[in-house]
Order: structure tokens, then C-alpha cells, then sequence
């Protein structure tokens, strides 16, 4: 099963060891899925790591791991089409990283706007806590 991982939930597992978002990594991890990918989310994974508020939260070497792992195990995908159906526009690269790779799920942070298009993609897209439910069955 292919799922694409939206940014802030990768962050909030490198955050929270103890979170919903951190069991979605060590279930990616053990194999219970495919975590799919694009450049695009690994520069702005780097990037929002960045950010004042999350730097003090994220250690760089740990973000710059993480994104190592990213790069060779998760499923890279190249050439992400455009895409406009998202209320967010810097978004919508995720929802294109499904269409790529045909992905299952895309698992948000429970955005609205990400959740409202539920019904405009083939893609599921679903809340963190929904997808992990998902696993355990």
C-alpha cells in the first residue's frame, strides 16, 4: 500500500516520539507500508525544520537523517504534475505526489482544507488518526 505522508505529519513524529505521527513512522519503518515521496517535500521538510518555532523542537542532525532515510527508503517519486485542486495552494505538490504514485492514502494533519477534498481524488485522504486505525486492522 502506497501513502504519501503529509509534511507537518512527518515533522510531528520527529517532534513527539510518543504521538500518533511518530507510530505512522515506525509502522512506515517496520514495513507496514510504502511511504511515498518528491524533492519537493524533502526541501520543504528541511525548510519548515528551519523555521524559529520548530528549531528549537527539532535537532538539525536528527531533520537531516531523517530526510537521509526519506531519500533511500521511501519511494522518490520525479516529475510531479500540476496541480490546483487544494484551498492551500502549497499543498497541492502532495496531492500531486499521489497522483504520481497512484498512492492509497494521503494521510493530513488533519487540515480542513486537505480533508475537504476527499471526495476529488482517487487517493484517500484521511486524518492521522483514521490511517493508523486503518493499520491496526
Amino acid at each position: 500500500m502506497r501513502v504519501v505522508l503529509d509534511t507537518s505529519v512527518l515533522l510531528s513524529g520527529l517532534i513527539n516520539p510518543q504521538g500518533t505521527p511518530a507510530q505512522l513512522l515506525v509502522a512506515w519503518r517496520a514495513g507496514r507500508f510504502d511511504l511515498v515521496t518528491a524533492a519537493e517535500q524533502l526541501v520543504e521538510l528541511a525548510a519548515v525544520s528551519r523555521r524559529p518555532v520548530l528549531h528549537r523542537r527539532l535537532v538539525p542532525a536528527h531533520v537531516g537523517r531523517f530526510i537521509n532515510d526519506l531519500r533511500e527508503l521511501a519511494y522518490v517519486v520525479q516529475r510531479l504534475p500540476v496541480v490546483d485542486r487544494s484551498s492551500n495552494p502549497a499543498e497541492n505538490f502532495l496531492l500531486g505526489i499521489a497522483e504520481v504514485a497512484r498512492a492509497d492514502y494521503l494521510v493530513s494533519g488533519d487540515e480542513p482544507g486537505m480533508l475537504a477534498l476527499v471526495d476529488l481524488v482517487p487517493t484517500k485522504i484521511v486524518g492521522m488518526q483514521r490511517f493508523l486505525r486503518s493499520l491496526e486492522t
